[in-house]
């Protein structure tokens, strides 16, 4: 079983960091880089994309709200049109980082409230995978398994993934629960390593109430700035290879 090892990265700004960068692009196979708005500058953007060339890792957009303040998690009133100039603008920086570096971009997503956001209305993530698609139609999307978002990115010919979350916990209809709530964050190694290898045996993951729920991916996703992402990363890939995966970046596995 193949399975890319991904984290949200490059999510600090000027002095300040947020996580183990450097280390996790030694453990994941993709990275989503912030692009400016939630996080992220020229400066970390060039450094993701040189660690991520470095390491063979697959580089992504992670593109988010105009909101540093929040680190991109607080909803916004938008005109969803407004939003795919926002994420134009995101793409276009990291592309022209990665060219300038001699590598490329080769998957987008979207970042926190953005998430939220396109369950009120669907119209923001449809918008959000319009202009994906229409900056370039060969862009990786990770998304929720049987998702209105995954059948979406389907039509209009965007190359999709299955993704799940390592390290968040998950309702009986397979959304994230609120990080608000009890339980929501996972980082018990333990837990981690039984939630992967339980996905590997059967495709499954366990919700909070303890339905199991099937899941059609092959994305596993670590925050970087959950407490002890870089240990997560590393217990999701020895879990994987233990139970003779491989761990290999979007690019091997996208439809």
């Amino acid at each position: 079983m193949k399975i890319d090892l991904n984290s949200d990265l490059g999510e600090g700004f000027g002095r300040w960091k947020s996580g183990d960068d450097e280390a996790l692009m030694k453990v994941i196979s993709s990275a989503n880089v912030a692009c400016g708005f939630h996080a992220g500058d020229a400066v970390i953007m060039t450094r993701m994309t040189e660690a991520a060339k470095e390491n063979k890792v697959a580089l992504g957009a992670h593109t988010g709200l105009p909101d540093l303040l929040g680190f991109g998690r607080v909803a916004m009133d938008m005109n969803p049109k407004d939003w795919q100039k926002h994420a134009l603008y995101q793409l276009g920086a990291l592309v022209a980082i990665a060219k300038v570096g001699g590598y490329e971009v080769t998957h987008a997503g979207s970042h926190g409230a953005l998430g939220d956001m396109s369950k009120r209305n669907p119209e923001y993530g449809q918008m959000m995978l319009d202009v994906f698609a229409a900056f370039d139609k060969n862009l990786i999307v990770a998304l929720q398994p049987n998702s209105s978002s995954m059948k979406y990115a389907r039509k209009i010919g965007l190359r999709t993934v299955g993704k799940i979350f390592a390290d968040r916990a998950y309702d009986d209809e397979g959304h994230l629960v609120s990080r608000k709530l009890p339980g929501a964050l996972i980082n018990d190694l333990s837990a981690v390593g039984q939630r992967i290898d339980q996905f590997m045996n059967d495709s499954t993951i366990t919700a909070m109430s303890g339905k199991r729920i099937k899941m059609e991916a092959a994305c596993v996703l670590v925050h970087s700035d959950t407490a002890g992402a870089l240990e997560i990363a590393r217990t999701v890939r020895a879990t994987v290879e233990k139970g003779g995966g491989k761990i290999v970046p979007l690019t091997e596995l996208a439809n």
